[in-house]
Protein backbone atom coordinates (compact mmCIF):
# COMPACT_ATOMS: atom_id res chain seq x y z
CA UNK A 1 0.00 0.00 0.00
CA UNK A 2 1.30 3.14 -0.80
CA UNK A 3 2.01 6.15 1.72
CA UNK A 4 -0.60 8.67 1.79
CA UNK A 5 2.15 11.54 2.83
CA UNK A 6 2.36 13.31 -0.33
CA UNK A 7 -1.19 13.52 -0.49
CA UNK A 8 -2.72 17.49 -0.47
CA UNK A 9 -6.58 18.21 -0.04
CA UNK A 10 -7.98 21.04 0.37
CA UNK A 11 -11.49 20.55 2.50
CA UNK A 12 -14.69 22.63 2.06
CA UNK A 13 -17.74 22.14 3.84
CA UNK A 14 -20.26 22.29 7.02
CA UNK A 15 -18.67 22.22 10.03
CA UNK A 16 -19.73 21.18 13.60
CA UNK A 17 -18.89 19.92 16.95
CA UNK A 18 -19.68 16.38 17.90
CA UNK A 19 -20.58 16.06 22.02
CA UNK A 20 -20.99 13.16 23.78
CA UNK A 21 -22.23 12.78 27.41
CA UNK A 22 -21.65 9.58 28.44
CA UNK A 23 -23.17 8.04 31.79
CA UNK A 24 -24.90 5.30 33.44
CA UNK A 25 -28.45 4.19 33.62
CA UNK A 26 -30.38 2.86 36.58
CA UNK A 27 -33.96 4.31 37.04
CA UNK A 28 -36.50 6.12 35.50
CA UNK A 29 -37.40 9.89 35.88
CA UNK A 30 -40.25 10.20 38.09
CA UNK A 31 -41.15 13.18 36.17
CA UNK A 32 -41.64 11.75 32.99
CA UNK A 33 -41.44 7.69 31.46
CA UNK A 34 -37.55 8.18 30.52
CA UNK A 35 -34.65 7.24 32.03
CA UNK A 36 -32.15 9.14 34.36
CA UNK A 37 -28.51 9.43 32.75
CA UNK A 38 -25.96 10.32 35.64
CA UNK A 39 -23.62 11.54 33.19
CA UNK A 40 -20.00 11.23 34.16
CA UNK A 41 -17.97 11.78 31.10
CA UNK A 42 -17.94 14.59 28.48
CA UNK A 43 -15.91 14.24 25.47
CA UNK A 44 -16.04 16.46 22.13
CA UNK A 45 -15.24 15.81 18.61
CA UNK A 46 -15.21 17.61 15.21
CA UNK A 47 -17.68 16.60 12.76
CA UNK A 48 -18.97 17.18 9.30
CA UNK A 49 -16.58 18.73 6.79
CA UNK A 50 -14.29 18.75 10.27
CA UNK A 51 -14.07 14.66 10.60
CA UNK A 52 -13.33 14.85 6.70
CA UNK A 53 -9.68 16.98 7.37
CA UNK A 54 -9.09 15.02 10.43
CA UNK A 55 -9.26 11.84 8.86
CA UNK A 56 -7.14 13.10 5.95
CA UNK A 57 -4.79 14.37 8.74
CA UNK A 58 -4.98 10.58 10.51
CA UNK A 59 -4.19 9.20 7.16
CA UNK A 60 -0.92 10.95 7.36
CA UNK A 61 -2.06 13.33 4.39
CA UNK A 62 -1.93 17.19 4.96
CA UNK A 63 -5.49 18.91 4.66
CA UNK A 64 -6.73 22.42 4.84
CA UNK A 65 -10.00 23.18 5.67
CA UNK A 66 -12.70 26.27 4.86
CA UNK A 67 -15.96 26.92 6.68
CA UNK A 68 -17.83 28.46 8.72
CA UNK A 69 -18.34 28.63 12.50
CA UNK A 70 -19.57 30.97 15.26
CA UNK A 71 -18.18 33.16 17.45
CA UNK A 72 -18.90 31.28 20.26
CA UNK A 73 -17.16 29.34 23.17
CA UNK A 74 -17.77 25.79 20.54
CA UNK A 75 -16.06 27.66 18.07
CA UNK A 76 -13.09 28.15 19.83
CA UNK A 77 -13.30 24.62 20.92
CA UNK A 78 -13.62 23.46 17.60
CA UNK A 79 -10.77 25.40 16.81
CA UNK A 80 -8.60 24.51 19.51
CA UNK A 81 -9.69 20.51 18.16
CA UNK A 82 -7.95 21.07 14.53
CA UNK A 83 -4.90 22.96 15.74
CA UNK A 84 -4.61 19.42 18.00
CA UNK A 85 -4.98 17.48 14.93
CA UNK A 86 -2.37 19.84 12.61
CA UNK A 87 -5.59 20.32 10.50
CA UNK A 88 -4.94 23.69 8.80
CA UNK A 89 -7.61 25.66 8.70
CA UNK A 90 -9.35 29.11 7.53
CA UNK A 91 -12.61 29.35 8.83
CA UNK A 92 -15.66 32.74 8.44
CA UNK A 93 -16.17 33.49 12.45
CA UNK A 94 -19.94 34.52 12.43
CA UNK A 95 -21.11 36.94 14.82
CA UNK A 96 -25.20 36.08 14.10
CA UNK A 97 -24.99 32.73 13.89
CA UNK A 98 -23.81 30.14 16.58
CA UNK A 99 -21.30 27.03 15.63
CA UNK A 100 -23.23 24.00 14.87
CA UNK A 101 -23.44 21.67 17.53
CA UNK A 102 -24.59 18.40 18.18
CA UNK A 103 -25.22 16.66 21.67
CA UNK A 104 -25.81 12.82 21.66
CA UNK A 105 -26.77 11.34 24.95
CA UNK A 106 -25.24 7.53 25.79
CA UNK A 107 -25.71 5.05 27.71
CA UNK A 108 -25.38 1.14 27.73
CA UNK A 109 -23.38 1.99 24.52
CA UNK A 110 -26.56 3.50 22.83
CA UNK A 111 -27.37 6.71 22.27
CA UNK A 112 -30.79 7.76 24.17
CA UNK A 113 -31.14 11.35 22.53
CA UNK A 114 -29.81 13.88 20.36
CA UNK A 115 -29.71 17.11 20.47
CA UNK A 116 -29.23 19.70 18.06
CA UNK A 117 -27.90 23.58 18.30
CA UNK A 118 -27.59 25.27 14.48
CA UNK A 119 -29.63 27.88 12.61
CA UNK A 120 -29.03 27.22 8.84
CA UNK A 121 -25.66 29.23 6.78
CA UNK A 122 -28.57 29.89 3.65
CA UNK A 123 -29.27 33.50 5.06
CA UNK A 124 -25.93 34.44 5.86
CA UNK A 125 -23.40 36.94 3.75
CA UNK A 126 -20.77 34.66 2.65
CA UNK A 127 -19.42 36.65 0.47
CA UNK A 128 -15.94 37.06 2.61
CA UNK A 129 -15.97 33.35 2.81
CA UNK A 130 -16.75 32.69 -1.11
CA UNK A 131 -13.52 35.32 -1.59
CA UNK A 132 -11.42 33.25 0.39
CA UNK A 133 -12.29 30.22 -1.36
CA UNK A 134 -11.09 31.49 -4.42
CA UNK A 135 -8.13 32.52 -2.94
CA UNK A 136 -7.43 29.36 -2.07
CA UNK A 137 -7.63 28.07 -5.22
CA UNK A 138 -5.79 29.97 -7.25
CA UNK A 139 -3.04 29.09 -5.06
CA UNK A 140 -3.63 25.67 -6.26
CA UNK A 141 -0.62 24.32 -8.58
CA UNK A 142 -1.32 25.85 -11.82
CA UNK A 143 1.53 22.92 -13.78
CA UNK A 144 -0.70 19.48 -13.94
CA UNK A 145 2.03 17.64 -13.30
CA UNK A 146 1.68 19.12 -9.89
CA UNK A 147 -1.46 19.51 -9.44
CA UNK A 148 -2.14 15.50 -9.41
CA UNK A 149 -1.47 15.72 -6.02
CA UNK A 150 -3.96 18.57 -5.21
CA UNK A 151 -7.34 17.30 -4.42
CA UNK A 152 -10.74 19.77 -3.73
CA UNK A 153 -13.55 17.48 -0.97
CA UNK A 154 -16.73 19.09 -0.68
CA UNK A 155 -18.13 17.98 2.49
CA UNK A 156 -22.00 18.89 1.97
CA UNK A 157 -24.16 18.62 4.98
CA UNK A 158 -26.99 20.59 3.68
CA UNK A 159 -26.38 24.00 6.16
CA UNK A 160 -25.88 25.81 3.61
CA UNK A 161 -22.12 26.41 3.77
CA UNK A 162 -22.33 25.33 0.18
CA UNK A 163 -25.34 26.20 -1.50
CA UNK A 164 -23.61 27.49 -4.12
CA UNK A 165 -20.68 25.19 -5.24
CA UNK A 166 -20.25 25.58 -9.19
CA UNK A 167 -18.07 27.99 -8.99
CA UNK A 168 -15.73 26.39 -6.77
CA UNK A 169 -15.90 23.37 -9.24
CA UNK A 170 -15.33 25.45 -12.35
CA UNK A 171 -12.05 27.65 -10.50
CA UNK A 172 -10.62 23.73 -9.40
CA UNK A 173 -11.41 22.76 -13.02
CA UNK A 174 -9.32 25.35 -14.51
CA UNK A 175 -6.44 24.50 -12.47
CA UNK A 176 -7.00 20.98 -13.51
CA UNK A 177 -7.79 20.01 -10.38
CA UNK A 178 -9.92 17.08 -9.23
CA UNK A 179 -13.11 17.86 -6.94
CA UNK A 180 -14.76 14.78 -4.83
CA UNK A 181 -18.16 15.81 -3.13
CA UNK A 182 -19.61 14.26 -0.47
CA UNK A 183 -23.52 15.71 -1.46
CA UNK A 184 -26.33 16.10 0.15
CA UNK A 185 -30.35 17.18 -0.67
CA UNK A 186 -32.28 16.45 -3.37
CA UNK A 187 -30.27 18.46 -6.52
CA UNK A 188 -27.50 16.98 -7.10
CA UNK A 189 -27.25 19.30 -10.17
CA UNK A 190 -25.53 21.89 -8.27
CA UNK A 191 -22.65 19.18 -8.80
CA UNK A 192 -22.28 19.42 -12.55
CA UNK A 193 -18.87 19.73 -13.77
CA UNK A 194 -17.30 17.67 -10.36
CA UNK A 195 -15.47 14.45 -11.03
CA UNK A 196 -16.81 12.29 -8.62
CA UNK A 197 -20.01 12.36 -6.59
CA UNK A 198 -20.08 9.78 -3.40
CA UNK A 199 -23.70 9.27 -1.91
CA UNK A 200 -25.13 6.69 -0.11
CA UNK A 201 -27.70 4.24 -1.69
CA UNK A 202 -30.62 6.11 -0.20
CA UNK A 203 -28.99 9.67 -1.71
CA UNK A 204 -28.82 7.79 -4.68
CA UNK A 205 -32.44 6.58 -4.98
CA UNK A 206 -33.83 10.06 -3.71
CA UNK A 207 -32.57 11.59 -6.76
CA UNK A 208 -33.29 8.76 -9.73
CA UNK A 209 -35.80 6.84 -7.90
CA UNK A 210 -36.16 3.56 -6.51
CA UNK A 211 -33.45 0.65 -7.54
CA UNK A 212 -34.42 -2.75 -6.57
CA UNK A 213 -31.77 -4.39 -8.45
CA UNK A 214 -28.45 -4.28 -9.78
CA UNK A 215 -29.34 -3.81 -13.16
CA UNK A 216 -31.61 -0.48 -13.15
CA UNK A 217 -28.56 1.34 -10.39
CA UNK A 218 -25.98 1.20 -12.80
CA UNK A 219 -28.55 2.05 -15.89
CA UNK A 220 -29.43 5.21 -13.45
CA UNK A 221 -25.97 5.71 -12.63
CA UNK A 222 -24.93 5.95 -16.24
CA UNK A 223 -27.60 8.50 -17.02
CA UNK A 224 -26.77 10.46 -13.75
CA UNK A 225 -22.90 10.43 -15.26
CA UNK A 226 -23.62 11.38 -18.77
CA UNK A 227 -26.44 14.43 -16.90
CA UNK A 228 -23.90 16.07 -14.75
CA UNK A 229 -21.16 15.58 -16.67
CA UNK A 230 -19.34 13.51 -14.18
CA UNK A 231 -16.17 11.08 -14.56
CA UNK A 232 -17.52 8.37 -11.95
CA UNK A 233 -19.65 7.83 -9.26
CA UNK A 234 -19.19 5.60 -5.84
CA UNK A 235 -22.48 4.57 -4.24
CA UNK A 236 -21.91 3.41 -0.63
CA UNK A 237 -24.55 0.66 -0.16
CA UNK A 238 -23.97 -0.11 3.62
CA UNK A 239 -23.94 -3.94 4.37
CA UNK A 240 -23.32 -4.36 0.93
CA UNK A 241 -20.37 -2.75 -0.07
CA UNK A 242 -20.26 0.14 -2.47
CA UNK A 243 -20.11 0.07 -6.13
CA UNK A 244 -17.64 2.43 -8.26
CA UNK A 245 -19.45 3.55 -11.86
CA UNK A 246 -17.60 4.97 -14.61
CA UNK A 247 -17.91 5.87 -18.20
CA UNK A 248 -16.54 3.10 -20.62
CA UNK A 249 -15.36 0.76 -17.64
CA UNK A 250 -17.37 -2.07 -15.92
CA UNK A 251 -19.05 -1.51 -12.77
CA UNK A 252 -16.58 -2.45 -9.95
CA UNK A 253 -18.75 -3.89 -7.03
CA UNK A 254 -16.79 -4.02 -3.58
CA UNK A 255 -18.10 -6.34 -1.26
CA UNK A 256 -18.38 -4.90 2.29
CA UNK A 257 -15.94 -6.27 5.18
CA UNK A 258 -17.47 -8.30 8.16
CA UNK A 259 -17.29 -6.18 11.16
CA UNK A 260 -18.50 -5.54 14.65
CA UNK A 261 -20.76 -2.29 13.86
CA UNK A 262 -21.12 -0.12 16.78
CA UNK A 263 -21.96 3.18 15.14
CA UNK A 264 -22.33 4.32 11.32
CA UNK A 265 -21.40 8.08 12.63
CA UNK A 266 -18.88 9.63 10.36
CA UNK A 267 -18.28 6.91 8.07
CA UNK A 268 -19.31 8.77 5.08
CA UNK A 269 -16.46 10.85 6.07
CA UNK A 270 -14.68 8.38 6.69
CA UNK A 271 -14.69 7.17 3.02
CA UNK A 272 -14.69 10.25 0.98
CA UNK A 273 -11.47 11.36 3.00
CA UNK A 274 -9.61 8.12 2.05
CA UNK A 275 -10.55 8.33 -1.60
CA UNK A 276 -9.36 11.63 -1.12
CA UNK A 277 -6.18 10.85 -0.21
CA UNK A 278 -5.58 7.39 -2.10
CA UNK A 279 -6.34 9.52 -5.32
CA UNK A 280 -4.31 12.36 -4.08
CA UNK A 281 -1.54 10.11 -3.81
CA UNK A 282 -1.89 8.46 -7.41
CA UNK A 283 -4.38 5.39 -7.07
CA UNK A 284 -7.25 5.10 -9.98
CA UNK A 285 -10.53 5.27 -9.07
CA UNK A 286 -10.29 1.07 -8.33
CA UNK A 287 -7.52 1.06 -5.83
CA UNK A 288 -8.98 3.98 -4.02
CA UNK A 289 -12.36 2.67 -3.57
CA UNK A 290 -10.98 -0.49 -2.47
CA UNK A 291 -9.42 1.29 0.31
CA UNK A 292 -11.84 3.35 0.85
CA UNK A 293 -13.99 0.36 1.62
CA UNK A 294 -11.42 -0.88 4.22
CA UNK A 295 -11.44 2.09 5.94
CA UNK A 296 -15.64 2.42 6.24
CA UNK A 297 -15.32 -1.10 8.21
CA UNK A 298 -13.02 0.04 10.77
CA UNK A 299 -15.06 3.26 11.02
CA UNK A 300 -18.26 1.59 11.66
CA UNK A 301 -16.95 -0.70 14.63
CA UNK A 302 -15.67 2.49 16.50
CA UNK A 303 -18.57 4.71 18.43
CA UNK A 304 -18.91 8.43 17.24
CA UNK A 305 -17.64 10.05 14.70
CA UNK A 306 -14.10 8.75 15.13
CA UNK A 307 -10.86 8.79 12.78
CA UNK A 308 -9.08 5.95 10.94
CA UNK A 309 -5.09 5.96 11.31
CA UNK A 310 -2.66 5.20 8.50
CA UNK A 311 -1.48 2.01 10.72
CA UNK A 312 -4.89 0.92 11.35
CA UNK A 313 -5.67 0.97 7.45
CA UNK A 314 -2.00 -0.42 6.45
CA UNK A 315 -3.25 -3.32 8.91
CA UNK A 316 -6.63 -3.82 7.27
CA UNK A 317 -5.08 -4.08 3.90
CA UNK A 318 -2.19 -6.29 4.66
CA UNK A 319 -4.47 -8.73 6.60
CA UNK A 320 -6.57 -8.67 3.63
CA UNK A 321 -4.16 -9.11 0.82
CA UNK A 322 -2.43 -11.95 2.71
CA UNK A 323 -5.58 -13.55 4.15
CA UNK A 324 -7.71 -13.10 0.81
CA UNK A 325 -10.71 -13.20 3.30
CA UNK A 326 -12.96 -10.01 3.73
CA UNK A 327 -12.82 -9.42 7.41
CA UNK A 328 -11.03 -7.32 9.65
CA UNK A 329 -10.89 -7.05 13.28
CA UNK A 330 -10.88 -3.36 14.66
CA UNK A 331 -7.42 -3.23 16.59
CA UNK A 332 -9.47 -1.94 19.71
CA UNK A 333 -11.17 -5.46 20.23
CA UNK A 334 -8.95 -8.67 18.84
CA UNK A 335 -5.94 -7.31 16.95
CA UNK A 336 -2.78 -7.00 19.27
CA UNK A 337 -0.90 -3.53 18.10
CA UNK A 338 2.49 -2.08 19.05
CA UNK A 339 1.57 1.39 19.57
CA UNK A 340 3.29 4.76 20.58
CA UNK A 341 1.54 6.74 23.55
CA UNK A 342 0.12 8.89 20.97
CA UNK A 343 -1.34 6.12 18.93
CA UNK A 344 -2.32 4.39 22.05
CA UNK A 345 -4.41 7.45 23.99
CA UNK A 346 -6.55 8.10 21.17
CA UNK A 347 -7.27 3.65 21.01
CA UNK A 348 -7.59 4.21 24.78
CA UNK A 349 -9.85 7.55 24.54
CA UNK A 350 -12.17 4.92 21.64
CA UNK A 351 -12.10 2.33 23.81
CA UNK A 352 -13.71 3.97 26.99
CA UNK A 353 -16.16 6.28 24.92
CA UNK A 354 -17.30 2.23 23.61
CA UNK A 355 -17.10 1.46 28.08
CA UNK A 356 -14.36 -0.74 27.96
CA UNK A 357 -12.62 -1.32 31.39
CA UNK A 358 -9.03 -0.58 30.28
CA UNK A 359 -6.25 -2.51 32.46
CA UNK A 360 -2.40 -1.85 32.52
CA UNK A 361 0.25 -2.90 33.61
CA UNK A 362 4.26 -2.30 33.24
CA UNK A 363 7.34 -4.26 33.45
CA UNK A 364 10.67 -5.23 31.68
CA UNK A 365 9.26 -8.97 30.36
CA UNK A 366 12.49 -9.67 29.66
CA UNK A 367 13.20 -13.30 28.64
CA UNK A 368 9.13 -13.94 28.02
CA UNK A 369 8.02 -17.08 30.45
CA UNK A 370 5.66 -19.17 32.00
CA UNK A 371 5.06 -16.64 35.24
CA UNK A 372 4.57 -14.22 32.59
CA UNK A 373 2.21 -15.51 30.13
CA UNK A 374 -0.18 -16.82 33.67
CA UNK A 375 0.24 -13.08 34.80
CA UNK A 376 -1.04 -11.43 31.43
CA UNK A 377 -3.56 -13.94 31.32
CA UNK A 378 -5.11 -12.97 35.05
CA UNK A 379 -4.71 -9.34 34.44
CA UNK A 380 -6.81 -9.41 30.83
CA UNK A 381 -9.39 -11.49 32.96
CA UNK A 382 -10.24 -8.07 34.84
CA UNK A 383 -11.26 -5.91 32.06
CA UNK A 384 -11.99 -5.71 28.18
CA UNK A 385 -8.59 -4.27 27.11
CA UNK A 386 -5.36 -5.09 28.61
CA UNK A 387 -2.58 -2.57 27.70
CA UNK A 388 1.40 -3.53 28.45
CA UNK A 389 3.89 -0.87 28.86
CA UNK A 390 7.43 -2.24 28.94
CA UNK A 391 10.39 -0.16 30.07
CA UNK A 392 12.98 0.53 26.98
CA UNK A 393 16.43 -0.66 26.37
CA UNK A 394 17.51 2.19 28.10
CA UNK A 395 15.84 2.40 31.24
CA UNK A 396 16.11 -1.20 31.99
CA UNK A 397 19.84 -0.45 32.16
CA UNK A 398 20.25 2.23 35.01
CA UNK A 399 17.38 0.13 36.84
CA UNK A 400 19.37 -3.50 36.36
CA UNK A 401 22.67 -2.95 35.49
CA UNK A 402 24.80 -2.17 31.88
CA UNK A 403 24.17 -6.16 30.81
CA UNK A 404 20.29 -5.76 31.09
CA UNK A 405 18.09 -6.78 29.08
CA UNK A 406 18.70 -9.56 27.32
CA UNK A 407 16.07 -9.06 24.65
CA UNK A 408 16.06 -6.16 22.95
CA UNK A 409 13.13 -3.60 23.40
CA UNK A 410 12.16 -4.39 19.60
CA UNK A 411 11.98 -8.19 20.45
CA UNK A 412 9.84 -7.91 23.45
CA UNK A 413 7.06 -5.53 21.96
CA UNK A 414 6.93 -8.16 19.45
CA UNK A 415 6.51 -11.34 21.66
CA UNK A 416 4.35 -9.18 23.79
CA UNK A 417 2.29 -8.34 21.05
CA UNK A 418 1.76 -11.71 19.79
CA UNK A 419 0.01 -13.71 22.95
CA UNK A 420 -3.90 -13.75 22.98
CA UNK A 421 -4.66 -12.06 26.26
CA UNK A 422 -2.88 -8.71 24.89
CA UNK A 423 -4.37 -5.83 23.28
CA UNK A 424 -1.70 -3.34 23.41
CA UNK A 425 1.60 -2.72 23.96
CA UNK A 426 3.63 0.56 24.05
CA UNK A 427 7.21 1.20 25.34
CA UNK A 428 8.35 3.82 27.69
CA UNK A 429 11.38 5.36 28.34
CA UNK A 430 11.21 6.77 31.66
CA UNK A 431 12.46 4.90 34.74
CA UNK A 432 8.50 4.28 36.42
CA UNK A 433 5.41 4.51 34.10
CA UNK A 434 4.20 7.74 35.96
CA UNK A 435 3.79 9.60 32.98
CA UNK A 436 1.72 7.37 31.15
CA UNK A 437 -0.62 6.58 33.80
CA UNK A 438 -1.21 9.88 34.42
CA UNK A 439 -1.89 10.11 30.51
CA UNK A 440 -3.73 7.32 29.72
CA UNK A 441 -5.78 6.60 33.51
CA UNK A 442 -6.98 3.20 33.09
CA UNK A 443 -9.82 1.78 35.38
CA UNK A 444 -7.23 -0.73 37.10
CA UNK A 445 -3.53 -1.22 37.60
CA UNK A 446 -2.11 -4.23 37.66
CA UNK A 447 1.12 -5.58 39.82
CA UNK A 448 1.78 -9.05 41.36
CA UNK A 449 1.49 -9.74 44.77
CA UNK A 450 5.62 -9.69 45.50
CA UNK A 451 4.87 -5.91 45.59
CA UNK A 452 3.12 -4.40 48.48
CA UNK A 453 0.41 -1.49 48.08
CA UNK A 454 3.02 0.80 49.42
CA UNK A 455 5.54 -0.46 47.12
CA UNK A 456 3.43 -0.08 43.72
CA UNK A 457 4.81 3.12 41.87
CA UNK A 458 1.61 4.81 40.41
CA UNK A 459 -0.88 3.49 42.53
CA UNK A 460 -1.23 6.62 44.28
CA UNK A 461 -1.88 8.72 40.80
CA UNK A 462 -4.72 5.41 40.10
CA UNK A 463 -6.58 5.97 43.34
CA UNK A 464 -6.40 9.09 42.58
CA UNK A 465 -9.25 9.69 39.72
CA UNK A 466 -10.73 6.68 40.91
CA UNK A 467 -9.23 3.56 39.59
CA UNK A 468 -8.27 0.86 41.16
CA UNK A 469 -5.01 -1.37 42.23
CA UNK A 470 -5.15 -4.97 41.75
CA UNK A 471 -2.52 -7.58 43.06
CA UNK A 472 -1.60 -10.84 41.26
CA UNK A 473 -0.98 -14.11 42.73
CA UNK A 474 2.03 -15.49 40.93
CA UNK A 475 1.50 -19.61 40.33
CA UNK A 476 5.30 -19.83 38.96
CA UNK A 477 7.06 -17.92 41.89
CA UNK A 478 10.48 -20.31 41.58
CA UNK A 479 10.10 -18.83 37.74
CA UNK A 480 12.38 -15.58 37.42
CA UNK A 481 13.96 -13.64 34.59
CA UNK A 482 17.13 -13.18 36.77
CA UNK A 483 17.07 -16.80 38.03
CA UNK A 484 17.16 -17.70 34.04
CA UNK A 485 19.52 -15.98 33.32
CA UNK A 486 21.52 -16.67 36.62
CA UNK A 487 21.18 -20.75 35.27
CA UNK A 488 21.75 -19.93 32.13
CA UNK A 489 25.55 -18.20 32.91
CA UNK A 490 26.47 -20.88 35.25
CA UNK A 491 26.01 -23.55 32.90
CA UNK A 492 28.34 -21.61 30.05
Amino acid sequence: MKPFQNSQVLVIGDIMLDRYWQGDTHRISPEAPIPIVHVHTKTHRVGGAGNVAQNIQALQGHATLLGIIGQDPAGALLKSELDHQGVTHHLLESPTHPTITKLRVISQHQQMIRLDFEESWQDLDKTPLYQHYLHCLQALPADPLQAQHTLVVLSDYHKGTLSDPQFLIRAAKAKGVKVLVDPKGHDFSKYRGATLIKPNLKEFESIVGPCPTDEILLQKAQEILLQLELEALLITRGGDGMVLVQHNHPPYFIKAHSHDLVDVTGAGDTVIATLACAMASGYEYEGASYLANLAAGIAVSKLGTATVSAHELALAYHERESTGHDTYAHPSINTKVVLDRTQLLKQIEEAKLEGKTIVMTNGCFDLLHRGHVEYLRKAKALGDLLVVAINDDASIARLKGPHRPVAPLESRLHVLAALEMVDFVTPFHEDTPETLLTLLKPDILVKGTDYTLEQIVGAPIVLGYGGRVERIQHDFQEISTSALIKRATSST
